[in-house]
């Protein structure tokens, strides 16, 4: 995508890119804790007025209400962990029903399994490194998310791959209050798996919905 059609027709993309990339410089840096809350939040929440303020379908309102749980779970979980793994898990139920209402009608065996390891894999492997039944039983809202936009019609390299990013980085969470408490790598890539996947998601989804006709807006 030209520079010049990114500014002029998806500002609001810009924007996202902007402030969800220059969060992961600042985070943990000289930036008062409210400002650094809201700038955390700030990347996802303008992913939510993208798919919302141009695109007139329910579907993409769909997107953008998981957009807009995920930026309040974003800063929510910096003053309150239960109450951020509320609104993530509310973002995961709305997207978990989008995704079934494009489910893929020619799934694979492969797909099919795939989809039962995300389900079974993610609350395991979160349970496996906290021992928490509470974290697992959030898991399981993830890898049913994952599971679902796998099996959905959106694009497989975006949607898909956006929704596994966002359970690596939840893993890598998980895995930082646990076996790698002391590791520098979920500090490096939590944040990074995280954005960019609910990134992918958004133009994905919303990218699908005007291939579909749904909408002729940019």
């Amino acid at each position: 995508m030209p520079q010049r059609a990114l500014i002029e027709q998806r500002p609001w993309l810009l924007a996202s890119l902007i402030a969800g990339i220059s969060y992961w410089f600042v985070a943990g840096g000289w930036i008062p804790g409210l400002y650094l809350i809201l700038w955390k939040g700030a990347g996802v929440a303008l992913l939510a007025v993208y798919a919302w303020a141009h695109h007139p379908v329910r579907d993409a309102h769909r997107i953008a209400l998981v957009m807009v749980f995920g930026a309040l779970g974003d800063m929510v979980l910096e003053v309150n962990f239960m109450g951020g793994a509320v609104a993530f898990f509310a973002g995961h139920m709305v997207a978990i029903a989008l995704y079934l209402r494009h489910r893929r009608a020619d799934l694979s065996t492969q797909d099919k399994r795939t989809a039962v390891s995300l389900i079974l894999g993610v609350p395991a492997l979160a349970f496996g490194l906290t021992g928490k039944p509470e974290v697992a039983f959030y898991a399981l809202a993830l890898g049913g998310m994952a599971a679902a936009a796998w099996v959905s019609d959106f694009p497989r390299l975006r949607v898909g791959l956006g929704a596994v990013m966002f359970a690596g980085s939840d893993l890598l969470i998980f895995a930082r209050m646990g076996p790698m408490a002391e590791s520098p790598i979920p500090h490096l890539l939590v944040w990074p798996l995280y954005y960019f996947g609910q990134f992918l998601i958004t133009v994905g989804v919303i990218g699908a919905l005007r291939r579909k006709g749904e909408f002729a807006a940019v």
